[in-house]
């Protein structure tokens, strides 16, 4: 079993290491994981959305699109003022790391002043700084990262053959661009996809490929079960079985040994059970509270009483900038009262939102 870090894998290395016995495939995913972290520390981040619906991308899974009637409200940029605001609540409440992100193809020119502005204060907090705004541009990539951002998110989604199944509006090679202006920037990338869209084994596989053949593995991982909302076109999409999302999990661990690995979106319909299993199997980051953006996620207290049963503790890590570098990490979610730790952007009042930016 090796510990190396290797970007030339082949489809049938991964496809073998992904099918061979359960329990064989588990034990290897979390010998790897303890080769590389403590293996019952989980990392923990908080999401806002400071700019919600209108998105003119045709993403099949997305409720924020334009094209589909979802019943998401579309609401302008947050004003800067707010989600300092809603980052110093959650700072306050015991976050690390805080996420942004709005429903765009791509940040126009008129919104970036305000983007910077919202990371340069959220970076004054001492926290980590998170962002997922669409396709960017080499020199929005440089004044993003030039005002303090360390982290940018953009998923690849699928892998590269099934991708235009799901969306028609960007190619794969788009978001492989991005990804390239994020690395050349210098922020860290958070990049990873979404199972259980109608894709074949073949197709988590690609997925995990793809991701794992980059230059440099992405810092964070979201592996994400589809959220099937109502009036998207995934929307009576079969159930994907949560074994073969485990060993997504746990083959992504392997692929990818220093990265952490987020067990993402469709944790509220999860059992504890999957949940553990997926732990097991080397997922060391979650989003904590009750929305995803638009999504439901696991309430604060199951989160709790989850990390309870199972011996898992925040982590305390330190893979931020100089900056949030010396940040005080989460405390015990245990010792937190009455955590609020994620925001939607639909709750602020219109009244509030910025003037100055129009929805798009």
């Amino acid at each position: 079993m090796t510990n190396s870090v290797r970007h030339d894998w082949q489809v049938d290395e991964i496809e073998a290491l992904f099918n061979q016995p359960f329990n064989d495939l588990m034990f290897q995913a979390q010998t790897v994981h303890r080769q590389n972290f403590d293996p019952n520390s989980v990392q923990i981040s908080t999401l806002l959305s400071i700019k919600t619906g209108a998105c003119p991308e045709d993403c099949k899974y997305c409720p924020q699109s334009a094209r589909y009637t979802t019943g998401i409200e579309k609401e302008r940029l947050m004003q800067v003022e707010i989600v300092l605001k809603r980052a110093a609540e959650a700072k306050e409440n015991g976050a690390s790391r805080f996420c942004m992100g709005a429903a765009w193809k791509h940040p126009h020119k008129r919104d970036m002043p305000y983007l910077i502005d919202m990371v340069k204060g959220v970076k004054a907090m001492g926290l980590e700084t998170c962002m997922t705004l669409g396709m960017l541009a080499p020199e929005q990539a440089q004044s993003l990262s030039a005002a303090g951002l360390d982290y940018y998110n953009h998923n690849l989604d699928t892998s590269e053959e099934y991708y235009e199944q799901i969306i028609t509006t960007r190619t794969y090679q788009d978001r492989l661009d991005t990804l390239d202006h994020v690395r050349e920037a210098g922020m860290k990338v958070c990049s990873g996809g979404i199972v259980g869209m109608g894709e074949q084994q073949l197709d988590r596989i690609g997925l995990l490929k793809s991701l794992a053949n980059l230059a440099h593995h992405p810092e964070s991982v979201p592996i994400n079960m589809l959220v099937k909302v109502a009036g998207t076109p995934l929307a009576d999409t079969p159930d994907l079985d949560e074994i073969e999302f485990v060993r997504t999990i746990a083959t992504a661990r392997i692929l990818m040994p220093k990265s952490y690995v987020r067990l993402s979106a469709g944790r509220e319909t999860m059992s504890e059970q999957t949940q553990a299993l997926c732990f097991m199997a080397g997922a060391n980051s979650i989003f904590y509270g009750c929305k995803l953006l638009t999504t439901d996620n696991p309430d604060e207290d199951s989160d709790k009483r989850l990390f309870k049963k199972l011996g898992l503790h925040p982590a305390r890590i330190r893979e931020a900038s100089d900056e949030a570098q010396s940040a005080q990490l989460l405390d015990e979610i245990a010792e937190q009262a009455s955590p609020s730790l994620f925001y939607d952007a639909t709750t602020v009042d219109t009244k509030h939102a910025d003037t100055t930016s129009v929805a798009h």
